[in-house]
């Protein structure tokens, strides 16, 4: 699925949802399938600056497509890394680069985050199209 299908499917998801705390328990749900970085990268260089909360963020790159894995120690956090990698893990570096991250608007969630939470979610993207930067090097031309 390409980045703008998979935020389009996400969007459809949150529409179900009659309220913010429905929204709330659903992306902590979403925090329990989120790819579990593995210990030995739990490391001050992958955790994420700006966030509240701690986040360990890290990509490797697998054939020409950029893969990722997280943790936080914050449930709410852990459910909103989780619905970015579902955006941007297995997808091609220039395509993350130039992906729009409209789904966030569309589903009310920065609105809805409190300040430092928003922040830390710009940031988490931030770190995200960084890593992207990094391993597009890494593909041979």
């Amino acid at each position: 699925m390409t980045i703008k299908e998979i935020q389009e499917e996400i969007i459809d998801e949150f529409s179900m949802f009659d309220d913010w705390m429905e929204r709330y328990e659903y992306i902590i749900e979403l925090g329990k399938s989120l790819p579990i970085i593995n210990e030995k990268f739990k490391l001050n260089e992958n955790l994420i600056k700006g966030c509240q909360s701690k986040v360990w963020l890290y990509s490797e790159l697998e054939g020409n497509k950029v893969k990722f894995t997280a943790d936080s120690d914050a449930i709410l956090t852990k459910g909103i890394v989780a619905l970015l990698l579902r955006v941007f893990s297995e997808q091609k570096p220039a395509d993350i680069l130039t992906a729009e991250t409209t789904f966030i608007d569309e589903i009310g969630l920065k609105e809805h985050l409190s300040p430092t939470r928003a922040n830390g979610l710009v940031s988490m993207i931030k770190q995200i199209k960084m890593y992207a930067i990094a391993q597009q090097t890494k593909i041979p031309n």
